[in-house]
């Protein structure tokens, strides 16, 4: 195990985003992904995104190359005995993660942190199939990762403080601010978050305004950047749908039910940018 060495499991959106960050922050980072095309995927999405910063003026050329080889493919996740720190940041579905983690269990060392990236799951629930809940602390970044400071750190019931401050380190290095949440339903980010979009989701539901007004509403009397639904729509539906669902189970409380027109649009395959088309249309493909 080297102190100096981050693996990040999954290399979508946020996966990329974390290992970006991670690089930049001078760590050697690891990317893991189901199949070597996933993670040359991911690495193509790095080089995209830290050429455009240099496009900017915002590095040299020269950190590009020193960014871009602390990066290392690593198809297998026995490759994890390497990092002091593993973030997986794989599909948001309890079972997925569980099984990492056990996997993981096995391949780290005992001090190693094993760090998810969940928005909305619980860590103790996680770090259950582990044999070292106490070394197990949710990390959840924000979208997109180079672009938004803060990261929830979740502790789980057995957490130990040790691995919650040298988490609040490292989120310093990638100069991100650690904020400590307890581990409850969508944390506090998307405990918040979910029910306004679903709630502007139910105002359209219900003819209350169109789309248009919702979001232009928002973005001039609230001063949001975006309005609900088009950040629903970056977000993914598909993944709004889940995280109000997680709420509502979790809860128990109907003031979480998600939208009928939710559902709809997501049984639909309307997913929002990512599949093209969600409560707007986008010519991405």
């Amino acid at each position: 195990m080297r102190n100096d060495t981050i693996m990040v499991i999954g290399t979508g959106q946020m996966g990329a985003g974390i290992a970006q960050v991670c690089a930049q922050a001078g760590y050697n980072v690891y990317l893991n992904d189901v199949s070597a095309e996933q993670i040359q995927k991911g690495m193509k999405r790095i080089s995209g995104q830290l050429m455009r910063q240099a496009e900017k003026g915002k590095m040299s050329q020269q950190d590009v190359k020193e960014i871009y080889q602390r990066l290392s493919p690593a198809p297998h996740l026995e490759d994890a005995r390497e990092a002091f720190l593993i973030v997986e940041a794989a599909v948001e579905n309890m079972d997925v993660k569980k099984e990492i983690f056990k996997r993981l269990d096995g391949i780290t060392e005992d001090l190693a942190i094993l760090a998810s990236n969940t928005s909305s799951l619980s860590i103790t629930e996680l770090a259950s199939v582990t044999n070292k809940p106490e070394h197990v602390i949710g990390m959840h970044f924000m979208n997109p990762v180079p672009v938004m400071q803060l990261i929830e750190v979740i502790k789980g019931l057995e957490t130990s403080e040790e691995t919650y401050q040298t988490v609040v380190a490292v989120a310093k290095k990638l100069n991100k601010v650690p904020i400590e949440v307890h581990d409850f339903p969508g944390f506090i980010s998307n405990r918040i978050l979910m029910p306004m979009i679903n709630e502007a989701v139910f105002a359209l539901y219900e003819g209350v305004a169109d789309k248009e007004s919702i979001d232009s509403i928002m973005k001039l009397g609230m001063n949001h950047p975006m309005g609900p639904l088009a950040l629903a729509d970056l977000i993914g539906l598909d993944t709004c749908l889940f995280i109000m669902e997680t709420l509502h189970q979790g809860f128990g409380d109907d003031k979480y039910r998600p939208c009928p027109l939710l559902k709809q649009y997501v049984n639909a395959g309307r997913l929002g940018k990512k599949s093209g088309r969600g409560f707007y249309t986008y010519g991405n493909n």
